[in-house]
């Protein structure tokens, strides 16, 4: 046996039983345990991203056989590469920090070994989902983490708003979960299996393959790369179906930083990245993704300038970030999205939790604008909030360094355009834009936060101060990466998928990359600056002038602080009519049709046979005499034509 898969296993089932514990302790015993068992997760996490992304010591588990149904098999194993060990230690130590975390933030809180335990199972699918060495067992920590997510959103069940937020969630994710199905099950007709390993050898065999529908053909790599596509949009929040993450805030903000920031929204880019090699078999899907993601960008970085909840402009954000990624992936730049990723959930794992800190300060408050003037009271929370403000606006000048946004960042921007293509040129413009206003809408939160006049009450002002150090310790890991994790990766993820670092897990593009000019790298730091200074101008030096531009700018203020009126057209066209479909259906169809002809019918049928039946029971001998001569009489009958036909 593998002397790895002791280490291997623990790093991946400690959460589970973790989870499994807290659910029959007591508060303190269910914070402990967890927090114990992420913390050691996330050091065997650490040593196994060493042992194979520097030691090159790759390796896959086959635990056992999971499920076997005629000709078709899955295992259940565990593979253990560089990009599958990436997420481990990534998500093992941001979940670790947010465990520690909540035992402040959750302090008397009724159901605190729920939440734990609720905390614990879900970074033990997420650890599934990527260490998954087939696509089922992908999509059973897929649905996993949804399922948890589902919990965890709602945990606070009481609250109207958080359980239809929860169930937004759930629905919103089946819709990209059913075409995350429909893509296993054309795999396993094309490729004969759902195991990585098969699918990878045999994309090149099948590139030229059809599926027909309808009449028509359609090439089978790239309609399998568009729907498994639209799992990840949907698990990933992008455009049009993004709207539930913003509502996800309803759950306690620890929830916010560990499923809406850093793990469960970047599975899809995870799985794009995984199945790499498929996808560069289908152009015409990679640059569904690219317009995808980079329309995704651009549009919730203008939504985030309008947004007045300090969570949900860090949600929009999130979204926004999400958009980079996948049209990194999509220009074939897998290691500058696995890059952005991982920085991503460093620094907005820290914006949440210190957006956290700040409600905790206020007594609940979340509305920026009942804000003001904190950077004198909770400063230890305003600095941690600048640092990722920073990493988030990519701020940094090239050749000199910056924060770990900066790299991961302009690393994407610098593989969109060159690409050199017109969907990498539209990516790397509308990225461009996303980067003003992301500095932009990062210090408005913190000039509305913390700066400028107090907007709060007298007696939330006296209320307010810092966090304890059970709840800011957590912090300062992610802080850390947030500063230096993309100086001392930056090498890691720009190497070429065949060199040491990445073993050729993820695949190489065919197209080579044009030369970016010089001036094309400073542009992001440009536009960076401009955002940063138009934002202190407006919200420092003239606040007045904000509103006044809000309405001024009428209609086009309105139709983006209404988020584009997509919940409102989904609202019209899908929430409302759907119930009275469902009710017409059910009194025509169900009632009218099926029940009337089928079961109702048929009990009326007999019901009514009963009845005449009954009538002939009259209890007159006679009549019964007459009804035994009448059949003899038909018996008879019967048997003398019989006897004359033969």
């Amino acid at each position: 046996m593998d002397s790895h898969i002791w280490m291997d296993s623990a790093a991946l089932f400690l959460p589970l039983l973790g989870a499994g514990l807290a659910g029959f302790s007591r508060a303190r015993v269910a914070q402990g345990v967890t927090c114990a068992a992420m913390i050691v997760a996330a050091v065997l996490s650490a040593l196994i991203f060493k042992d194979v992304a520097f030691g090159g010591a790759a390796r896959t588990h086959v635990l056992g056989t999971w499920i076997q149904a005629g000709a078709f098999k899955a295992d259940w194993a565990l593979r253990i590469d560089t990009l599958s060990a990436l997420m481990m230690v990534m998500v093992t130590v941001v979940s670790a920090m947010v465990h520690l975390y909540s035992i402040a933030y959750m302090k008397g809180d009724k159901s605190i070994p729920r939440f734990m335990a609720y905390l614990s199972l879900f970074t033990f699918f997420m650890l599934i989902l990527v260490s998954a060495n087939n696509l089922l067992q992908m999509f059973f920590g897929w649905e996993g983490v949804g399922l948890c997510s589902f919990l965890l959103i709602g945990f606070w069940y009481e609250k109207q708003s958080a359980s239809a937020a929860a169930m937004k969630a759930f629905i919103v994710n089946r819709i990209g979960d059913f075409g995350f199905i429909l893509g296993l099950f054309g795999c396993y007709q094309l490729f004969g299996s759902l195991d990585l390993d098969v699918i990878f050898a045999g994309v090149s065999n099948h590139a030229g393959d059809v599926f027909t529908f309808g009449g028509h053909a359609f090439p089978a790599i790239t309609v399998l790369a568009l729907l498994l596509f639209v799992g990840a949009m949907g698990k990933s929040a992008q455009l049009g179906l993004h709207t539930w993450l913003p509502d996800a805030m309803e759950g306690p903000t620890p929830v916010s930083a560990l499923i809406h920031a850093a793990t469960m929204v970047t599975a899809g880019v995870f799985m794009v990245s995984r199945l790499s090699p498929l996808f560069e078999c289908a152009p015409v899907a990679l640059h569904f993704i690219t317009l995808v993601g980079a329309v995704t960008a651009f549009g919730a970085a203008c939504i985030g300038i309008t947004q007045f909840d300090i969570k949900r402009v860090i949600a929009y954000s999130t979204i926004s970030q999400l958009g980079y990624m996948f049209f990194a992936a999509g220009v074939s730049a897998y290691g500058a999205s696995m890059f952005h990723l991982v920085t991503h959930a460093f620094f907005k794992a820290l914006l949440f939790l210190a957006a956290g800190s700040v409600i905790h300060a206020m007594g609940g408050e979340q509305d920026m604008r009942k804000m003001g003037g904190l950077w004198r009271k909770i400063p230890v929370t305003y600095a941690l909030m600048w640092i990722g403000s920073l990493a988030l606006a990519g701020i940094g000048i090239e050749g000199i360094g910056g924060f770990s946004g900066f790299y991961s960042k302009d690393m994407i921007l610098e593989a969109a355009f060159a690409r050199g293509t017109g969907y990498g040129y539209l990516a790397y413009a509308l990225g461009l834009m996303a980067a003003f206003m992301t500095t932009f809408y990062s210090w408005r939160l913190l000039a509305l936060t913390f700066h400028g006049a107090a907007r709060h009450d007298a007696q939330t002002a006296a209320r307010a101060h810092e966090s304890s150090w059970v709840m800011l310790a957590p912090l300062m890991p992610l802080a850390l990466g947030a500063i230096v994790l993309g100086a001392v990766a930056h090498g890691w993820f720009a190497s070429a998928p065949s060199g040491a670092f990445w073993q050729g897990v993820l695949a190489a593009s065919s197209m080579k990359p044009q030369r970016v000019q010089e001036i094309f790298k400073l542009l992001p730091f440009a536009f960076a600056l401009a955002g940063l200074g138009l934002s202190s101008w407006l919200y420092i030096k003239r606040p007045s002038l904000a509103s006044m531009m809000a309405t001024q700018l009428g209609g086009l203020y309105r139709l983006v602080a209404a988020k584009f009126y997509v919940d409102e057209v989904y609202d019209r066209l899908l929430v409302r009519p759907l119930p009275r479909l469902g009710a017409w259906l059910w009194r025509q169809g169900d009632d009218g049709v099926i029940d009337r002809f089928g079961p109702d019918g048929i009990a009326g049928a007999a019901q009514k046979l009963c009845v005449q039946a009954r009538r002939a029971q009259t209890g007159y001998v006679f009549h019964y005499a007459l009804a035994m001569a009448a059949g003899l009489i038909v018996m008879i009958g019967w048997v003398l034509i019989k006897g004359v036909r033969t």
